[in-house]
This record gives C-alpha cells, structure tokens and sequence, in this order.
C-alpha cells in the first residue's frame, strides 16, 4: 500500500512512496518514525534531510512514467543505511550549481552529510544510498 511503513525486522522498514510531490512529506514522517523507534535522536535532523533529498531527485529525475518510488530504511547498530528505490536506470548527476541557482544542492548536501553515499543498480531500475554513522560520537569513516 502506497505510503504505509512495513516494518521487515527490527531494524529494517521499507514505504512505497507515491511517484509525485506528497512523496518527500510521506517519507519524512517514515523517517522520524523509524529513527525514534530505534531511539537514534541524534540522527534525525540529518536522516530526514537526506531522505527529503534523495525522494525528491528521485520524484523529480526519474521522469513522469516512473512507477512508485520505494524508500527503504535499515538500522544495522553501528550504520542507518537510507535507500531511494526507482524505476530509472540513470544515476544522478551531480554538479556544481551556480550560486543563484534555486536547486541543484541536493547531492552536494548528501556529500556532506553522509559517511557515505553511492548508486546502485537494480533489477527494476537503481537505488540511491546514504549512510549514516550511528555509533555514540557519530564520527564519518
């Protein structure tokens, strides 16, 4: 069911996400809902950022014929590992916005802020993947 968190394990939750705007609102809320339920507060803010993020160049790129967008969240102890599942093959392509620009910050936000972050391909299409450090202190490798 579109927009309904399943929970596949104690640290796993999976929302398949409307192709459309109401998407990055929907998970956000999954992420605030997960991260409190694994009690990583300190990974909110950040977690919910890059979500917002990924969801929307997902919704925005992957083009208008795109089935739904499926976000999967994993708590793994030491990692919160954010997946952004979609139809489109192509990865994202970062670049460097000029400073009047209105978007293209995204991926350089997602550099910033994530331990680490890649593209993978599916079978379906591709996914976008950010990791967050969850240890206490939260330092990036």
């Amino acid at each position: 069911m579109i927009g309904a968190a399943q929970q596949h394990g104690p640290g796993w939750r999976e929302v398949t996400l409307p192709a459309a705007r109401p998407a990055a609102g929907l998970a956000r809320q999954a992420t605030r809902s997960a991260v409190a339920a694994w009690h990583l507060g300190d990974l909110a803010d950040t977690a919910v950022l890059l979500v917002s993020e990924l969801v929307t160049n997902a919704i925005e790129h992957a083009g208008p014929d795109t089935s739904a967008t499926v976000l999967r969240l994993e708590f793994s102890g030491s990692w919160l590992r954010i997946e952004v599942h979609d139809a489109s093959p192509h990865g994202p392509q970062p670049r460097t916005p000029d400073w009047l620009d209105e978007s293209g910050f995204g991926l350089m936000l997602v550099d910033a802020l994530a331990a680490k972050w890649g593209v993978q391909q599916t079978t379906q299409g591709k996914a976008v993947w950010a990791e967050l450090d969850a240890r206490p202190g939260g330092a990036a490798e």
